[in-house]
């Protein structure tokens, strides 16, 4: 009995904010933009990561070049911390989003249907179960324009270039080539005079990318394969019919990037946050507050803005 109470006087509680300091810190890729997303002072995250250290007993963080990266027991808190957090911001949400109801229209691409999407919804009607969200998998240019028309209240869509007013950039995401998984090497620039491309229908912005890329560089391509939907480019591309332009996000596992000589680079996507102009509106709040804190989960650290 005396050893247990012993071992439970040895408990350290880890600090939450010294945590959150970590987790934003290791997503941002930079502890001052931590402390800018946070609304502290550098000196005051620095202060928190001295106390997990001292908490824990262990480097968490070592130098790379000219900023920090986890070593491996920071790696091992961060996991802990994530979960910690997710916890801890799930009860809060509960216990103050009770009053939250209505109805709230959230519009995602394609590639973040499965990726995200279940993850998301899941936090977000745990933490307001009065609250009903209306869903809709689309097209780019179909959820600009649904938001623009006030069909939609948030979206999450590739910058497509023109300015909008509520628009958030959350993450810059690298556009690939990609493959069949079995034969990656079935289509190359030196395999075929046209390079076939598996395309959604037009009009669509990763399928002008991919085709100017290819004209900049010279390289003749023709259109193997048209879907209405990503579902028919994955299958194509599988099938050996063309090569896809997409992100490296949500893909087939029958489908992989191609790291082939002779494709031209591509540019980075930038991913943005884009609501109706009712800033008074608590729901689209609360729902555009858990992206920007799920969306670090799902994607590498580098592509943090």
């Amino acid at each position: 009995m005396i050893l247990l109470f012993r071992m439970f006087m040895r408990l350290t509680n880890l600090d939450m904010d010294a945590l959150r300091s970590l987790v934003t810190g290791l997503d941002a890729g930079s502890f001052v933009r931590a402390a800018d997303r946070l609304g502290r002072s550098t000196s005051a995250i620095s202060a928190h990561l001295k106390k997990l250290e001292e908490q824990t007993g262990a480097a968490l963080l070592r130098k790379s070049g000219r900023g920090l990266i986890p070593t491996e027991q920071g790696e091992l808190l961060l996991s802990y911390a994530r979960r910690l957090l997710l916890l801890n911001d799930e009860a809060m949400a509960a216990l103050r989003g009770v009053e939250l109801e209505g109805r709230i229209r959230l519009g995602l691409q394609e590639d973040f249907g499965e990726t995200i999407l279940t993850h998301l919804l899941g936090r977000f009607a745990r933490a307001h179960p009065k609250v009903r969200i209306e869903g809709r998998i689309a097209r780019n240019i179909e959820l600009t324009e649904r938001l623009a028309a006030g069909a939609l209240d948030l979206i999450l869509a590739w910058d497509d270039g023109v300015s909008r007013p509520h628009a958030e950039a959350v993450a810059a995401v690298p556009l690939c080539w990609l493959g069949a998984t079995d034969n990656p090497a079935l289509w190359t620039p030196q395999a075929a005079d046209l390079l076939p491309l598996a395309v959604l229908e037009a009009p669509c912005m990763l399928r002008d990318i991919a085709c100017a890329a290819l004209d900049r560089q010279g390289q003749p391509w023709r259109i193997a394969f048209t879907s209405p939907s990503l579902s028919g480019v994955w299958a194509a591309t599988a099938a050996g019919l063309g090569i896809a332009l997409r992100t490296p996000i949500g893909h087939a596992a029958s489908v992989c990037r191609l790291e082939v000589a002779g494709l031209p680079e591509l540019p980075v996507m930038r991913l943005m946050l884009d609501r109706a102009d009712d800033h008074d509106n608590p729901l689209v709040a609360a729902l555009a507050s858990l992206i920007r804190e799920t969306l670090p989960q799902h994607l590498p650290r580098e592509w943090g803005l």
